[in-house]
């Protein structure tokens, strides 16, 4: 496995003085992802919970759905010329009868860690038939539950605390309690682990569950909400007006500035459990 984090020497300025001083980083590596010996995809993400990272991608591109979908995850060996192990090159095996990616899926370039999406030929393309309706999920929050979130998010990234340069994810139940988190310098990435780790724990459709992330609220996000079955997605930061648009058409409750008791309700509104006051708000 590679280091989550590394060490450099760097000129640190401060109120006129300056000293060099070690500082903590995220690393960023490449990850290749296969398909049954096919390479499929890379993406630029911080080494930890790479089989989550890979399944849940196959997630959130509906790929598989179901645990018993993937028969094996493994390192490949030999990746490098003299045979030794980068760790940086994952290959899934898919279990019989469960089909391959579509050859439109194969990257022929890097995925980065700010976009997961680039070089998708149009929205058609990433407008995945999901296998559950998040429509259809009852769940109801209240807005007490979702104010603790950001919090409880920030409170168990540990490696952020070293760095201050990943993003998170964070899979809470309606009451607020923590189910799953993952990070990464790609917030697409920390998603795909939380994804994945409930694929491979046999948890998938997500439902009645909360998707709280760190920073903004893109399409891809919510794409990758709805193909895991999460019928509820929070950002502590802005959503982009596709994300808006696939949340509506989707029936999933989309939330952005989530900071403490405030919060914009951008769809979805029906899933918070504030009654009157909501309804008295509308215009």
């Amino acid at each position: 496995m590679g280091r989550v984090t590394v060490r450099r020497r760097v000129l640190r300025l401060r109120d006129g003085r300056s000293d060099y001083r070690p500082d903590t980083l995220a690393v960023e590596e490449p990850m290749e992802i296969r398909v049954g010996g096919r390479p499929l995809t890379v993406t630029m993400r911080t080494p930890g919970d790479d089989f989550d990272l890979a399944a849940g991608f196959l997630v959130s591109e509906g790929v598989v759905h179901a645990a018993e979908h993937v028969i094996g995850i493994r390192y490949c060996a030999g990746a490098t010329a003299d045979g030794s192990n980068t760790y940086n090159i994952v290959d899934i095996a898919l279990a019989a009868g469960v089909a391959p990616p579509d050859a439109s899926l194969e990257r022929n370039f890097y995925t980065t860690s700010s976009c997961g999406l680039c070089g998708k030929a149009s929205l058609d393309a990433v407008r995945t038939t999901a296998a559950w309706s998040v429509a259809e999920d009852g769940l109801r929050v209240v807005p007490e539950s979702l104010s603790t979130l950001p919090e409880r998010l920030r409170a168990r990234q540990r490696v952020f605390d070293r760095t201050g340069g990943l993003h998170a994810a964070g899979l809470f139940t309606a009451e607020g309690e923590l189910l799953c988190l993952r990070e990464d310098v790609g917030r697409h990435n920390a998603v795909d682990k939380v994804i994945g780790h409930a694929l491979r724990s046999g948890l998938l459709p997500l439902r009645g569950t909360v998707l709280m992330v760190s920073g903004r609220a893109s399409f891809e996000l919510v794409q990758k909400a709805v193909m895991a079955g999460v019928p509820f997605l929070a950002a502590v930061s802005a959503p982009s007006s596709l994300a808006v648009d696939l949340a509506e058409e989707a029936g999933l409750t989309l939330i952005g500035f989530l900071r403490g008791t405030s919060m914009n309700v951008y769809a979805g509104h029906g899933r918070l459990d504030q009654g009157a006051d909501i309804a008295r708000a509308r215009p």
